[in-house]
């Protein structure tokens, strides 16, 4: 009964404050009509109409940001509005800035438009906004102030007066606190920089509170990857001498330094426990040694590996972590367990305006209607950010039409995915060049086309090569690749032409293990005169060689780029189906990459060739084989091994062993500079057709290193090398460059 009379109340109260609107009166409107007004405040005539009605229309109506004030009143039945219109923005002028690529980016950015409403709220939000753009441009102290001309009672001219003063440089940087760690590393491991008289280049001695930030985030993870779990960024401080100069501090609290005491796991009863027995291999390698982020993401990735390798399903596991502060420990626990069924009921995908979306879709180890699997997922992405298409590949996952059922937004930002680079190498013989034009995404179907010309003082090389990477979307690959050789060596006697058309596919056969069968047609034609030697003059004429080609690979590496983890391992063999020389060669190669920590991985390379003819005679000139530039750095490609008339003709048989040393982290991660050391091992030997000819059986080796920028104007590749060993026909090669952009 009391519930009856409570109800009874609130209706006489909310229709005692209701009144029915029979008319519309509009006041003060110039520019928009009363009918636009009664639409945008989903305003109803003949209807009761209460306060809480009449706040709702202000809101809708303030909502518009056509109004700068509203009055609005109901009595006898007429709903009066009175409106203030704002002024009409006619023109943005900004003073001060002369830069027009500024100006647009200002323009772009501010809320404020053009032929748009003069809100004036905005107007302190937009004045802060560039000022924040000139702070990120390193003019710290810019000032911005703001000037209206009326340009009619309708319209004002906005004005924003722009002193972006001298740039903010960075004077000092100071640690300071229970930091533990030397000064000259932290400084490599943060993005700002003390401003120097060399380094004129790098924007990062500019002063930037963003990148102050950020720096703070830096120092926390790199503290943290060295054991000092509870590493505190306490402050950081900046003084300023004048406008032009800073100092910032840190302050820092790294706290105790932990040692991992115990890795267990926690595996759930539906799951088959055997299936995670290898993990105790990896446990004991780390029990005892510091705490890193960068090790339990290790062990993430070998259970990750498990997962996918066996295909269980709805499996997902968690970290649990556990301090121990009376002996600086930390134990780990790893907790495998069955999910939530859910499925995958729809993949959007969004950002693609060039790409095919089909193209996209390929990539995805998820359909809709499959079981949801967050590992997949994240496979996905990484094989969409492998294609080399996309800056950034980004995902995001919502509960669908039910609770069971998950949708996917795939989100790409493309990127430019044309490249030219050129590069030259300089030696004792004089130098050589290399000119190259790709794009990665033909016509947005992710097929790419790769064109390069080589050329010295003796030699022209060029190849057309088109490759689809997931033809008809079927997950093969298809190669089309024509090339041209041209030698013309009148010292030695002879002219060599070589033209060869191949088409190809591959094709992943099992987990990992890739099959690429070809096809290769070739026309060789090899003219003499009177000082060739007599072995030439034996190989002269015109002919024609049809080859079955194919390999197999293993690729167990963590990533193709750079991979700090795994190896690699292929075989390719190639059969002659018709010839007038027939030959078989095989190959073989095998790389393994190992991470001794985060500042060092390390990388061991074999590779191995031969080639042996089936017929009395030799093989043939252009088919022999020779050491290029990345398998013997420190010396000129083809121009070492056995020598007929002072020409280097290649071998029979080539080996090759390149031991490297990535650091990563030897120069800032701003620099955008990476460095390798080398030692590089090789021999080419083996001549079949006369014993007069020195084979040059002599193991080759060189030193030195790889630096690699990502300059202004594109990534460039700086080889420096010393020569160790070699024989005494050889030509060496010290100095090798290589630059590129994009478009």
């Amino acid at each position: 009964m009391k519930k009856l009379i409570i109800i009874f109340t609130l209706m006489f109260l909310s229709s005692s404050n209701a009144e029915i609107a029979r008319d519309v009166v509009i006041e003060g409107n110039n520019r928009i009509s009363d009918e636009t007004i009664k639409v945008y405040g989903n305003i109803k005539l003949n209807t009761d109409i209460s306060k809480q009605d009449i706040n709702q229309i202000l809101k809708d109506l303030y909502s518009t940001e056509f109004f700068e004030n509203i009055e609005i009143t109901l009595n006898d039945g007429v709903l009066k509005i009175i409106l203030k219109e704002y002024q009409i923005i006619n023109n943005i002028e900004l003073r001060g800035e002369k830069t027009n690529k500024f100006k647009e980016l200002i323009l772009e950015r501010i809320s404020l438009r053009e032929k748009g409403s003069f809100v004036k709220s905005k107007l302190v939000d937009d004045v802060n906004l560039i000022k924040k753009i000139y702070g990120t441009l390193g003019f710290s102290f810019a000032k911005v102030e703001t000037k209206l001309q009326n340009f009619s009672d309708e319209r004002v001219n906005l004005i924003f007066l722009i002193d972006r003063g001298n740039k903010t440089k960075i004077s000092k940087i100071f640690f300071i606190g229970d930091k533990k760690i030397k000064d000259r590393r932290l400084r490599d491991v943060i993005v700002s920089e003390e401003d120097k008289f060399w380094k004129f280049i790098t924007k990062n001695v500019n002063y930037n509170q963003q990148t102050i930030e950020l720096d703070k985030r830096l120092l926390s993870n790199y503290y943290k990857s060295m054991g000092y779990y509870d590493v505190q960024i306490v402050s950081s401080s900046v003084e300023i001498e004048n406008q032009e100069k800073v100092n910032i501090t840190y302050n820092i609290d790294a706290g105790p330094r932990y040692r991992i005491k115990k890795i267990t796991t926690d595996i759930g009863d539906v799951i088959d426990k055997e299936l995670f027995l290898p993990l105790k291999k990896e446990f004991n390698k780390r029990i005892g040694k510091y705490y890193s982020p960068f090790s339990v993401k290790k062990l993430l990735d070998e259970i990750d590996a498990i997962i996918s390798n066996n295909d269980l399903q709805f499996i997902q596991h968690s970290v649990n972590e556990v301090i121990s502060d009376a002996d600086e420990t930390i134990e780990i626990q790893f907790n495998i367990f069955e999910g939530p069924k859910l499925a995958v009921e729809r993949i959007n995908i969004k950002g693609n305006t060039v790409t095919n979306e089909a193209v996209i879709r390929s990539e995805l180890m998820l359909d809709e209607g499959d079981p949801f699997n967050e590992l997949k997922l994240d496979q996905s992405i990484s094989k969409l950010k492998s294609r080399g298409l996309f800056g950034s590949v980004k995902k995001l996952v919502s509960t669908g039409s039910e609770s069971e059922l998950k949708i996917i937004d795939i989100i790409v930002e493309e990127k430019a995915t044309g490249e030219i680079s050129a590069g030259a190498g300089i030696g004792t013989q004089g130098g050589s060049f290399a000119f190259d034009v790709k794009e990665n995404n033909w016509l947005g179907q992710g097929i790419s086309i790769a064109s390069f010309i080589d050329v010295n003082k003796e030699t022209l090389k060029g190849q057309i090569q088109v490759s689809d990477p997931n033809f008809n979307y079927s997950g093969n690959s298809l190669t089309y690749l024509v090339s041209s050789t041209s030698n013309d060596k009148p010292d030695s006697g002879y002219e060599n032409s070589l033209v060869s058309f191949a088409v190809g596919t591959g094709f992943e056969q099992y987990r990992g293990i890739r099959i690429s069968p070809e096809l290769s047609l070739d026309f060789d034609d090899l003219s003499v005169d009177g000082s060739a030697s007599s072995n030439l003059k034996k190989q002269a004429g015109n002919f024609t060689d049809l080859s079955f080609n194919y390999g197999v690979s293993a690729d167990r590496r963590d990533r193709a780029f750079m991979p700090t983890d795994g190896y690699y391992s292929s075989f390719s063999q190639s059969l002659p189906v018709y010839s007038d020389a027939p030959s078989i060669r095989n190959t073989y190669m095998f790389s393994k990459y190992r991470a001794f920590s985060e500042n060092l991985v390390g990388a061991f390379k074999f590779y191995g060739s031969t080639i042996h003819g089936m017929s009395s005679d030799d093989v043939r000139l252009s088919k022999r084989i020779s050491l290029p530039f990345r398998r013997l750095r420190g010396f000129e490609a083809g121009k070492v091994g056995p020598i007929d008339n002072n020409d280097y003709i290649g071998g029979n048989y080539a080996t090759a062993m390149n031991f490297e040393a990535n650091l990563p982290n030897l120069f800032p991660e701003s620099s955008r500079t990476e460095m390798s050391l080398f030692l590089d091992a090789a021999n080419l030997w083996g001549v079949d057709y006369s014993s007069d000819i020195d084979d040059s059986n002599k193991i080759r080796s060189a030193a030195g290193s790889v630096i690699n920028w990502t300059s202004p104007i594109g990534p460039m590749s700086l080889v420096f090398a010393q020569e160790i060993s070699s024989a005494s026909t050889d030509k060496t090669e010290s100095f090798r460059f290589r630059i590129g952009t994009s478009f």
